[in-house]
């Protein structure tokens, strides 16, 4: 077995004990009040109500946020002698559509970037990565040190993604490294019975639904096979018809089956039809099909796998994304029961439980790699992202949560945020590209290093222009002599 395939295989086992782990604890459910619907809230989801990232007394994904916020002594900023120079003070995290990959393909300094991250820099060091939330973190691009991909789209089992990513970005990645926007999910699969899948490619999310272990899966298919009525200007393909399960096949009616909960996988292939079946779900008594609540607070809990209204693909402007379709149900829902208010939930970003979910996961791999500490996260990440709604926002309110760690986030031109417009969630930087990014936050990091007076016989010999640069918040035009990171 490779070095790589030895590393990947032990981080995965390591990582599915901790999503074992997950699923064992118990959760204390929101109180919602009276004007709102009566789905239990999880709390390491945003409610429609909550200003900001959510904050809870315990996250979805583990322990105590005392204990998932990052709790740490400084870490030597490079790996310990015998090993190459791998940074392991500082890490990235990076939204994935609009940072690296744009309508399927990837922007062609992700690939540049990666290799940098790999040891392709003037410094001559590897770089741990993580990868965004809809989008990734990840470890150092090394043969022997696995990474970690976390980002909000989905619709596809894990491995199929993981293929995608590999491919594009031409760096192996394993399924025990990537973490989607539904994989939380997955944590529900013993909580609720039947329950409605909505979005994605044909058959596929159920599919995903039933391989987290969900018993009883439905789709807005089915119910339109069951009653084509139920949305009037929508007619199945003979494909779509075939394949949706006959809800009816036992001789019962639709309105024996109750729905206990609603779960929003991937972004909707039709928008009205999905609109419509999820409203009559949280208008119903109780999650059962085709009845009508008179309170209109009886409906079973909805949720999405992330928050973006907006999301970069291949055309030339931002895309409606799963965000926007949420805003629909609730809008639509208080519009048509009297001015009730509906409460949903989303995983993703901006919460900072998806930020802190990262952070564990970073430091089970660190002491898996490196020896140390668990509880050693590194004192830098810098987060990647162009959606400054989400990913600007989230890295902020994460910054501030962070006791030990900071949260640098850099905004990148590629993808929804639009060139010359003043962001509403400010970035410490804003750059053009991933590439320029990575360069900015390893200058970064070198920078500090060489400003120091002792680092343990590793000082980073930097110029006076170099870090009176850093001091002013500019990155450095560097100007090095022969030194460790410097080519004999």
């Amino acid at each position: 077995m490779s070095s790589r395939q030895a590393s990947s295989s032990s981080f995965a086992e390591a990582f599915e004990a901790a999503r074992h782990k997950l699923g064992h604890l118990t959760f204390e459910d929101a109180d919602l009040g009276e004007e709102n619907s009566s789905a239990s809230s999880s709390p390491a989801l945003s409610s429609t109500d909550s200003e900001g990232p959510v904050s809870s007394v315990e996250s979805l994904f583990g322990t105590p946020l005392s204990l998932a916020s990052p709790l740490s002594t400084p870490v030597n900023p490079v790996s310990p002698s015998g090993e190459p120079n791998v940074a392991d003070n500082f890490a990235f995290a990076f939204d994935i559509d609009g940072v690296l990959i744009r309508g399927g393909r990837p922007i062609p300094e992700a690939i540049e970037a990666m290799k940098v991250l790999n040891g392709e820099n003037e410094f001559g060091i590897q770089v741990y990565v993580y990868q965004d939330p809809r989008v990734c973190s990840w470890g150092a691009l090394t043969s022997s040190r696995p990474y970690i991909f976390l980002t909000n789209g989905g619709g596809k089992f894990e491995t199929e993604r993981c293929l995608d990513l590999s491919r594009q970005l031409e760096i192996d990645v394993s399924p025990g490294q990537f973490i989607c926007g539904h994989t939380p999910m997955r944590e529900f699969a013993n909580r609720y019975g039947t329950v409605l899948v909505v979005g994605g490619e044909g058959e596929k999310c159920r599919e995903v639904a039933e391989g987290y272990g969900f018993r009883d899966v439905i789709t807005p298919g089915d119910i339109l096979k069951a009653n084509a009525a139920t949305a009037p200007f929508r007619q199945l393909t003979k494909s779509e018809h075939e394949n949706s399960r006959d809800l009816l096949a036992d001789g019962g009616c639709l309105n024996d089956i109750v729905v206990e909960a609603v779960f929003v996988f991937a972004d909707s292939r039709d928008w009205a039809s999905d609109l419509q079946i999820m409203l009559d779900i949280a208008q119903s008594k109780g999650g059962r099909l085709e009845t009508r609540s008179e309170t209109f607070n009886e409906g079973p809990p909805i949720y999405f796998s992330h928050n973006d209204v907006l999301w970069s693909s291949s055309h030339e402007h931002a895309r409606l994304g799963m965000g926007a379709l949420r805003r629909m149900v609730e809008t639509v829902f208080e519009d048509t029961s009297g001015g009730r208010k509906l409460r949903t939930h989303a995983f993703g970003k901006p919460q900072v439980s998806t930020f802190e979910f990262a952070t564990r996961l970073l430091q089970q791999w660190r002491a898996a790699q490196h020896g140390l500490a668990e509880s050693e996260p590194p004192a830098t990440v810098y987060f990647v992202g162009d959606t400054p709604e989400s990913d600007i926002r989230g890295t902020n309110a994460m910054n501030e949560r962070s006791e030990h760690t900071e949260w640098y986030s850099i905004l990148v031109k590629t993808g929804v945020y639009q060139a010359g417009t003043e962001p509403k969630y400010k970035p410490k930087k804003l750059v053009d590209t991933v590439l320029n990014a990575v360069n900015h936050g390893i200058r970064r990091e070198m920078s500090k290093l060489g400003s120091r007076k002792s680092t343990g016989g590793r000082l980073l010999p930097l110029d006076d222009a170099a870090l009176k640069a850093l001091a002013e918040g500019r990155t450095p035009n560097f100007a090095t002599r022969a030194g460790p990171f410097s080519d004999p």
